[in-house]
This record gives structure tokens, sequence and C-alpha cells, in this order.
């Protein structure tokens, strides 16, 4: 058996070979996390005026759904109905008009909760702004999802208020994305994204809004998946932005409006939606389907000790920062209409 190239000729043919795959490797990394401008690396500022309303009201939000109506999911059926009376009531006191998808899971009726921003004479295209609203069942779920739940709501305020947009804005408080539904077909959101397939409906950016409260300082306190941790940093005090390879321009276009827009530190990735945590969340349902999407998180258990425990509670969240973080939302939202 031949172990060492025969002569020089071959030594050089085995070099060119490991060359071009290092080459061709090298380019896929870069392909997958390079993004647009630099995140931010400088001392936060001080809170807006509408920082501290979001403030404020994000932990309202948290506390109510986590704490006062508690685990959420159809194990505990009267308190997932609390929080779809909760947050309808919210979208309503916004000023929209809400819409609520029913379908049954296990011989249970669950619905998802939708609120529009239809401008006269839109075009077809769809953004859809989504987070789910059930927990693990018997947990409280604060950052994952009251958190999420909390974002899309604020969201939903601010735009309303805001002038109207050129495309449709759907915001879609969804059922069912915990287990025993996590990527099933009684996914709220798989529901909803084969609907709007069925339908021929053009949705040209989903956001999903996972787990977006908890933030550290600390070295070492953000873990990845393999391979990762030797290309972002070791804190996890930023805001990520996740999709598969063909929702790269999505994952681009929405990390280059925030860092122009906001000074907190983000982070992207747009890589093979198969590895473990980029597929965690109701974007899923939208690749399933065709749409491009994209998942907003603080990276979940990557980097949050309390997920998935009874000890996920209002408490562990930094509201201020969710505060930024959502301010920063706003704008990428509107460019993604334009």
């Amino acid at each position: 058996m031949k172990l060492l190239p025969s002569g020089k000729d071959e030594y050089l043919r085995i070099l060119q070979r490991w060359g071009i795959i290092i080459g061709l490797l090298g380019f896929l990394i870069w392909f997958m996390v390079s993004m647009p401008g630099q995140t931010y690396t400088g001392r936060l500022n001080q809170l807006s005026d509408e920082e501290i309303i979001l403030r404020d009201n994000f932990k309202s939000h948290v506390c109510m759904l986590a704490e006062k109506i508690g685990p959420r999911s159809v194990s505990s059926l009267n308190q997932l109905n609390a929080s779809v009376n909760y947050i309808k009531e919210q979208f309503t006191t916004f000023g929209y008009t809400v819409t609520e998808q029913r379908f049954q899971a296990r011989d249970i009726e669950v619905c998802n909760i939708i609120a529009e921003i239809r401008p006269v004479n839109a075009p077809e295209e769809i953004i859809v702004v989504g987070a789910h609203y059930d927990s693990v069942a018997g947990m409280p779920g604060a950052n994952d999802n009251a958190s999420g739940v909390a974002a899309l709501l604020e969201l939903a305020r601010m735009m309303k208020k805001s002038p109207p947009p050129r495309k449709r804005i759907r915001f879609v408080a969804f059922v069912n994305e915990e287990p025993p539904f996590f990527l099933t077909e009684k996914m709220g959101s798989f529901v909803h994204a084969r609907e709007a397939r069925d339908n021929g409906e053009k949705i040209t950016a989903m956001y999903a809004l996972e787990t977006v409260g908890y933030y550290s300082d600390a070295e070492k306190s953000q873990h990845y998946p393999p391979v990762f941790s030797l290309f972002y940093p070791d804190k996890g005090n930023f805001i990520g932005f996740i999709g598969n390879l063909r929702s790269r321009h999505l994952v681009r276009q929405s990390i280059n409006t925030f860092r122009k827009t906001t000074s907190f530190p983000s982070e992207g990735v747009a890589t093979f939606g198969w590895i473990p945590g980029i597929f965690w969340s109701d974007h899923w349902s939208f690749w399933k389907h065709g749409y491009p999407a994209i998942m907003i998180t603080d990276t979940a258990p990557f980097r949050y000790q309390f997920y998935h425990t009874d000890k996920d509670t209002p408490d562990k969240l930094d509201y201020e920062r969710m505060a930024r973080v959502v301010n920063g939302l706003f704008p990428v939202i509107r460019k993604a209409a334009e």
C-alpha cells in the first residue's frame, strides 16, 4: 500500500487538491458568517424616551404571561386560553382588528392570533412577524417565549402609530411551538405557513422572535454549535440574526439595517438549516414552505442556563437591553416592508 507520494509531480498534485479544498472551505465559511457593517462595541447609550416606554411595557407583558398566567400549553388549557385573551386584548387596544386561525391538535382546539396592517393599494407582498406564546408544559416561560411575545406586541404598537408601510405587515402569535408539537405539522407556525402557501400568498420575509431577553457581559457566557465559536464572541451580550442559506439575503439586509440604526451588539449567520440551534423556532415552518425566514434571538440554550426550566422567570430578564433591541428591530421591519 502506497502511503507517500512517489515523486515531486504527485506531491504537487496532492498539494493543489488540498489547496482547492481548503480554499473552497474558507469561501463557504466566509459566505456563511460574513455580515455587512460592524457590530457595536461601545458603551450603551442612555435609554431614549421610547426605550423607557418599551422597557416598562416589556416587564408588564412578561410578568403577565409568565407570572400571573403561568405555564401556557395544551396541558394547562385555561392558562393557554388566558394568554390568548391577553394578546388579543393588547392588539385590540393598539387599534387592530384581530382574527384567530383555529385548528385541532390532539383533539384540542387551539389558535394562532393574527393582527395585520394592510395599507390601501398595498402590493401582494407580506411581511410576517411572529412569536410563539406557548411555553414548555409546566414551565413559566419568561424568556422562552414571553419575551418574544412582548417584542411582538410592542413592534405592533409602534408600527400602528407610525406612517403606513408600503407592504402588508402581519403580526402573528403562534401556538404549539414547544414539544410535543415541535417540528410537526401541528405547530401553529406550520399551520400558518402551509395555509399561506396553499393560498398563494407572497411572503417576502418572516421574522421569528425567539427568546430575546437575556444578556451577559461575562466572558465565556456564550456558547455555540461546534466550530462556530471560532468566529463569534464568547460574551453573550448581542442579539443574533439567524437564517438558512436560502434566507441569506434577508439575514444580511436585516442586520445591516440594525447596525446602521442601532447602537447595540449584533451577530449574524446564514448557514445550513440542519445545524442544531439554527432551526429551533417558528422560522423552520416557513423554510419548509419555501419562504425566506430568520430567527432573531439571544440564542436561548447557548446562553441562557434557565432555558426550559422552572427558573425561567421574569426576574432573569434584562428589560433595558430588550428595549434597545426591539427599538432597533423597528427600522428593520420598516425596511423590509418598503
